[in-house]
Formats: C-alpha cells, sequence, structure tokens
C-alpha cells in the first residue's frame, strides 16, 4: 500500500529541459499553488463558524429556500464568511462561495486528492472529475475506497481530466448507484432560467436548465413552431433564428393560446446626448448597450424617431449663461456659397440650423451618391457619350484640364491657375452658352451638371454640418451631465418619514442600478432594500444617505459581525471587514 501512495504522488513523467521543462515545472507550482491555497481557504472558514449567524426560522435569516440550495459542505461556516472572501479576492459571489466549497470539499473529502495535487501528480484540471464524481459519496469508507482505486489507476500513466472523468463516473455507477440517483434529484430541485450577458454588447444570453427530456421536447416544440411558419422568399432567418422568434411569441405574446399578456417593465438608463446621437453608453435593464439600442427601442416603443424637431440647444452657450436664439423650423435657409460658414460653427457664434427628417435624409441621399456622379459624367464626356451629335467635341485633354478646375473653362479660373493652361478654344470647340444652340449642346448640358452638382454638394455639406453639430451637442450633453452626476444636482428632495417618496426611490435606484457592496452584480431589487447609512430618524431619507443593496448583502450589512460601513454624502459607500481590509464603491456613471 505504501508502494502504491508513493506512485499516487509522483508526477507520470519526468522533467524536460530547455522550455519544456520550464513549463512543467510552472504547472507543478500552480497545482502545487493551488493546493496551498485550498488549505488556507478551510482554515479560514474554520474561524468562521455558523453559530453566529441567525439560525433558520428566526427573523432575517436566510431564506430556506436559499438553505436548502446552500452544498452541505458549508452547512457549518457562517454565510457572511463568502463576503471576506469576495473583497479579499475580487470575486463575484458565486465564484467565493463555489472557492469555499471546493476548498472544505478537497480537505474534508478528498484529502487523498489534495496531496496528489500538491506533489504535481495531478494538475487542476484532474480535480473537477474527483470533485463532480467521488465527493458527493455519502459513505465516508466508500468514498475513500473510490477515490484511492481512482488515483492508483491514474498513477504512472499520462491520464487526461476527461479520461479520469470517465473512468471516476464508470466507476461511481458501478458502486454506488443510489448516490447518482440522489444526485439526479438534487440538480433536479436546482432547475432554472439564469441570463448574462453576451461578448458582444446589446445582447444576452438565457439559459435553461431542464431535464434531458424536457430540454428536448422543448427544442423540438422550437423546431416545430419554426418548421410550421409559412414559406416567405424574403425570410432570410435561419432555423436558429426562427426558433428564438417563436419562443419570443410563445412567451411574451401568447394570443393565440388563450393565456393572458403579460406586461414586462425594463429599466433604461441613458445620457441626454445618447438619445441626440452620440455614442456614450447606455444600459438596458443594468446590462450595458450600445446608444443605438436605446435609440432603436423608444423609436419602436414610441413610433417616434429619435429626431431633433426643433433646434438642439448649444450647451456650450448655455452654459455659460449666453442666450441662444434657435430657427424656426419653417424658416427659410439662405444659400450659400459652399465654402462659406456653416451655420452653428463655433466660429461665428450663430444659432444652430433645423433641417427635418426629411431632408437630412434626403441630403444623406444626396451626398453619397455625389462622387459616383462625378465620375459617370467624366466617364460619358470624355467617352463622347454626352451628345453623339456634336461634330467637333472638344479633345481629351482639354476636357482633362477643364475637370481639373472643378467643371469651369479655363479662361474662368483665378488670376493664380497655373501659367501652363492653354487658352480657351475657338467657338467650334466650346460653343458658348449663350449660342442658339446652347440649350441643346454638351456645353448646356455640362453646365447645368455642374450647377446640379454645386447644389448636390451644398446640400451634402449642410447635412454633414448637421451631424457634426448633432455629435457636439451630444458630448456637450453627456458632459453636462455627468457634470451633473458628480455634483450630486437633481436628486429630489428628501422624504419626511422613513420610506423614501416615488421619486427619490426611482432616483436612487436609477444612481445606483446594482448592489452597492463591492463586486455584486446583483440588481437592486423593487420595493425595498434602500439602506439608510444613518440609520433613521437619525439620518434623514435623503440620496445622500441612501444606497441600494441585493437582499443577501443588505441583511449582511445588518447582521454580518465585525463589519463596517460607512456612506458619504456623495454617494462613496467604505466597507471594512473584520479582518481589517478596506474598500470603497461609487454610484456607476451615467
Amino acid at each position: 500500500m505504501d508502494d502504491v501512495l508513493t506512485a499516487v504522488l509522483q508526477p507520470p513523467v519526468g522533467l524536460s529541459s530547455g522550455p519544456w521543462g520550464a513549463v512543467q515545472a510552472a504547472d507543478r507550482e500552480i497545482a502545487r499553488q493551488t493546493a496551498v491555497r485550498a488549505r488556507a481557504v478551510a482554515a479560514f472558514a474554520a474561524g468562521r463558524p455558523a453559530s453566529a449567524d441567525r439560525a433558520q426560522g428566526e427573523r432575517g435569516a436566510m431564506s430556506p429556500q436559499q438553505w436548502a440550495a446552500r452544498p452541505a459542505v458549508l452547512r457549518p461556516v457562517s454565510e457572511w464568511a463568502v463576503q471576506e472572501l469576495r473583497v479579499a479576492l475580487s470575486l463575484t459571489a458565486e465564484a467565493a462561495e463555489a472557492l469555499l466549497a471546493r476548498s472544505l470539499t478537497l480537505v474534508h473529502r478528498l484529502p487523498r486528492t489534495l496531496d496528489a495535487l500538491e506533489a504535481g501528480a495531478l494538475h487542476p484540471g484532474h480535480v473537477w472529475p474527483l470533485l463532480n464524481e467521488v465527493a458527493p459519496i455519502a459513505d465516508d469508507a466508500l468514498r475513500a475506497e473510490v477515490e484511492r482505486g481512482l488515483l492508483a489507476w491514474a498513477a504512472g500513466r499520462v491520464t487526461t481530466p476527461a479520461q479520469l472523468g470517465d473512468k471516476a463516473r464508470r466507476e461511481v455507477l458501478k458502486r454506488n448507484a443510489r448516490t447518482a440517483a440522489d444526485d439526479l434529484a438534487r440538480v433536479v430541485r436546482q432547475r432554472g432560467i439564469p441570463v448574462r450577458p453576451d461578448r458582444t454588447d446589446g445582447m444576452a444570453v438565457v439559459s435553461a436548465l431542464l431535464t434531458t427530456p424536457e430540454a428536448a421536447a422543448l427544442y423540438r416544440a422550437l423546431g416545430a413552431y419554426a418548421d410550421a411558419l409559412p414559406d416567405d422568399p424574403g425570410d432570410v432567418r435561419t432555423r436558429g433564428q426562427q426558433m428564438a422568434d417563436c419562443l419570443l411569441d410563445l412567451v411574451l405574446r401568447p394570443t393565440g393560446t388563450g393565456l393572458p399578456p403579460v406586461q414586462v417593465t425594463l429599466t433604461v438608463i441613458a445620457p441626454a446626448g445618447a438619445l441626440l446621437g452620440g455614442d456614450a453608453p447606455c444600459e438596458i435593464d443594468g446590462q450595458v448597450v450600445p446608444a443605438e439600442m436605446v435609440r432603436a427601442l423608444l423609436t419602436a416603443l414610441t413610433g417616434h424617431p429619435l429626431v431633433t424637431s426643433a433646434a438642439p440647444v448649444d450647451v456650450r452657450s448655455a452654459s455659460t449663461g449666453t442666450a441662444v436664439e434657435p430657427r424656426r423650423p419653417d424658416s427659410a435657409v439662405e444659400p450659400r456659397r459652399p465654402d462659406s460658414a456653416v451655420e452653428g460653427d463655433p466660429e461665428d457664434g450663430r444659432a444652430l440650423q433645423h433641417i427635418s427628417p426629411a431632408e437630412a435624409a434626403r441630403n444623406e441621399t444626396e451626398a453619397g451618391e455625389l462622387s459616383s456622379w462625378w465620375a459617370e459624367m467624366a466617364r460619358r464626356i470624355l467617352a463622347g457619350e454626352v451628345d453623339d451629335s456634336d461634330p467637333d467635341p472638344p479633345p481629351e485633354e482639354e476636357l482633362l484640364r477643364w475637370l481639373e478646375h472643378d467643371g469651369a473653362p479655363p479662361d474662368e479660373c483665378s488670376d493664380d491657375s497655373p501659367a501652363d493652361v492653354d487658352p480657351p478654344p475657338g467657338p467650334d470647340r466650346f460653343p458658348h452658352p449663350d449660342a442658339a444652340d446652347a440649350g441643346d449642346g454638351w456645353w448646356a448640358r455640362a453646365d447645368r451638371a455642374v450647377a446640379d452638382a454645386g447644389t448636390a454638394l451644398l446640400a451634402a455639406q449642410r447635412a454633414l454640418g448637421h451631424a457634426h453639430r448633432l455629435v457636439r451637442t451630444a458630448e456637450h450633453a453627456a458632459a453636462a451631465d455627468e457634470a451633473t452626476w458628480q455634483a450630486g444636482l437633481g436628486a429630489p428632495p428628501p422624504t419626511a418619514g422613513y420610506t423614501p417618496g416615488a421619486a427619490l426611490d426611482r432616483h436612487t435606484r436609477a444612481r445606483d442600478r446594482r448592489c452597492r457592496f463591492p463586486g455584486c452584480r446583483r440588481r437592486v431589487p423593487h420595493g425595498g432594500q434602500l439602506d439608510h447609512g444613518t440609520p433613521w430618524p437619525a439620518g434623514p431619507t435623503a440620496a445622500g444617505n441612501l444606497a441600494g443593496y441585493c437582499t443577501t448583502d443588505h441583511r449582511g450589512k445588518h447582521q454580518a459581525p465585525g463589519w463596517q460601513h460607512d456612506l458619504a454624502g456623495d454617494g462613496t459607500l467604505t466597507l471594512t471587514t473584520p479582518t481589517g481590509l478596506t474598500t470603497a464603491t461609487t454610484p456607476p456613471p451615467y
């Protein structure tokens, strides 16, 4: 038996030389430090007994549902030990609880696995199949027997975590079928539908933990709904996209089933500048999304595109107290030369020009077609396609020089034109516009084309100037929003009683959005969990004395022994752990 245990604690292969040897040594050191961390976390947990918590059934204790879902290995440990791990290691609540449970399991239920990990015979990936398959065995003697057999089987050979997992499942099913059934029943009780943000901003993933038959039935039903959709040549969605749309229709619009429709409330946080065309990030239900998605959502809800129906306010002038008179929407716009100053630029100090949505769309289209129009016009002229009846069209090199001068013939160029430009050709080559055939000749058509191009260019410059002004307005509006936010301005007045008024409640939840405990990303629930920094009535029911918490961390603020929460008037929350660690959080920016 000693020989077997010695083999178990030996790495399967020796150390190489050169870079591979360094990689192996680093990997074994990672395994050793993983074991060291597990032992230290377990030792920390031993000093946080559950006897300090409120007992089940006592007011303010952990809910029965949470208590039932908590791993059995954590029952002897205070629920507030997780909070200290979150602060000390910058972990989420879920990750901190998983680390605590994993460390206690290795120390108390899989001690030989922990020894092999510390010796470098296993790497952290090997631990997972043993944690998932062997650790849940309730019988201590049987669990130790299965653990020894698996480690002896893996000793002296290169074994991947997948191979070790297959072997562990076979051994557990062969010797402990009852535990496997209990595990299935336990997981069935954990069924749920979590949601998490996707890697792409503006997208999210909704997953469902179901039994295998339930999941298969749901998937096939959605596929059948997608296949039953009428054939539409214009429908370019994939089958997966159709299934996703069917799922949304069945849940959000169940009119075909006779079920009552549901109402869903979404919280949208968006700076004013983003609604005016800026690119500042926004939030929908606490998830960061692009500004364009918020504009599209509000457009869909209101039925009106988010465009300014009047001249946008010049934030710079407003901030300095300078009166700005907006142009009337129906006022005429004087035509200007293309190189003239664009109205509303900071150089001329005039009001911002209004452009209707229809005109802005038309200008954008014209601006996009302008460059292709010029290229096509030059090609046609050079190819002689403008007027086949012209008996003597100008030579190619003269037309090229003509186009280089923006459509003006050489004799109409400015005085600083290049000296080597040839003099204008005779009337046979360039018929004058006043000639009898001016209305039909190529010169007249080219002249009209140049005039049309100038009009289109002016329209494009106006549209571009309008876009620049929208961006500037959005930037300054966002800056003003952030400055107002940082200064704490715009908060509703305090409420006389303990419970915040509707406006103050809505403001505080919109300000904090998520739980203010460090690292927590749970939403501040509706209908409660706004905590007074200085207890009422000693402290006012005001924005500067309120902070949003999730339910668990709100209980911890009042129950966890040795913690200190200090809330400043600007919303900064400073926390001190029982071991003396200090950290602070501030409300997220708009």
